[in-house]
């Protein structure tokens, strides 16, 4: 303090900080002048990996091969005429006619439009199911964590496709329409896919809960339902989209299971399933190739493009996985 009252401040130096001291950490990384947020970051991360950027232009190409293609065949799939049934591919059908004589590109896509719905609308049912019941058992515990986590062993300890089977053999014995048929398939994949989701959301759930953060809202007199769906849920954002990547390729695979077994999708819809089924009998299987190696290697590309799409996501958005 000077005789003038003026308080003189000096600035120390800190003999920790200097050259050798540690550096701060980096900002977001800009893009075109803007800075790249976590998720940009992340998203830029996948696609810098090489089987990242392979599946997900498969998986592109697959979604515009069934949603788009028909439209530019000329065909519609439902085309009888028996005078060039199970005819070989020519220059007016790549990939030949079946026993009815119908373009079978034709309905390749349109099969791969049903599987691929089904699987993604049967996806999301489950994950809305499963991440509601499994915030609210992590949030809560106690006696709403118990009847939901039972609930959730009980169906997790039934075999899943032997469920399905039961279930879709009912279905058929009540002689149900086929169009109606699609949307119970849909809801039993969901039936079986959503327990596990709840599980693995209400882990992570209890893991958060008691975070300082989740500690501060709850002292700001925030909701719980503003705490659950506004603070928990976009931290489980990344396991969600994982798990749903995954439960994608679940769907779509039970999904041909119960159509290749007459107990899915059923004609004159086409999924892949049922295309395959085709070659139940040994003249088609080794004559006619044309009916069911092409939804095969379909299923094959959109299954394997899946699931390693959904592993390299996995390695960038879980923490744990991060160097």
């Amino acid at each position: 303090m000077s005789g003038g009252g003026e308080l003189i401040v000096t600035q120390v130096a800190d003999p920790g900080l200097g050259p050798a001291a540690e550096a701060p950490a980096p900002a977001p990384r800009k893009r075109n002048g803007k800075r790249r947020g976590l998720w940009g970051d992340s998203f830029a991360r996948l696609l810098r990996m090489p089987a990242a950027s392979i599946s997900l232009a498969a998986l592109v190409f697959m979604l515009l091969f069934s949603f788009v293609g028909p439209l530019l065949t000329g065909y519609t799939g439902d085309e009888i005429n028996l005078r060039i049934a199970d005819h070989e591919p020519t220059m007016d059908h790549w990939l030949g006619t079946d026993s009815y004589g119908r373009d079978v590109l034709t309905r390749l896509m349109l099969a791969g439009r049903l599987s691929l719905t089904i699987g993604i609308a049967s996806m999301l049912l489950s994950l809305l199911i499963g991440a509601v019941l499994g915030i609210i058992a992590g949030y809560y515990g106690g006696l709403v964590d118990s009847i939901i986590m039972r609930a959730a062993d009980l169906l997790m300890a039934i075999p899943g496709l032997p469920l399905l089977i039961v279930i879709a053999a009912v279905l058929s014995a009540n002689s149900v329409d086929p169009s109606t048929r699609i949307y119970y398939v849909m809801l039993l994949l969901s039936l079986i896919g959503w327990p596990s989701l709840a599980r693995l959301i209400r882990g992570q759930v209890l893991s958060l809960r008691e975070a300082p953060y989740m500690r501060a809202a709850e002292v700001l007199g925030l909701s719980a339902r503003s705490r659950q769906f506004r603070h928990l849920l976009p931290n489980v954002m990344p396991l969600l989209i994982v798990v749903a990547t995954l439960s994608t390729a679940s769907g779509i695979l039970s999904e041909s299971a119960l159509s290749f077994l007459g107990l899915g999708v059923m004609p004159p819809n086409a999924s892949w399933g049922n295309m395959i089924s085709a070659a139940n009998n040994l003249i088609d299987f080794q004559q006619h190739w044309w009916l069911w190696v092409p939804p095969g290697v379909a299923l094959l590309i959109t299954i394997a493009a899946i699931n390693v799409f959904g592993d390299r996501m996995r390695d960038v958005f879980d923490p744990r996985m991060k160097k």
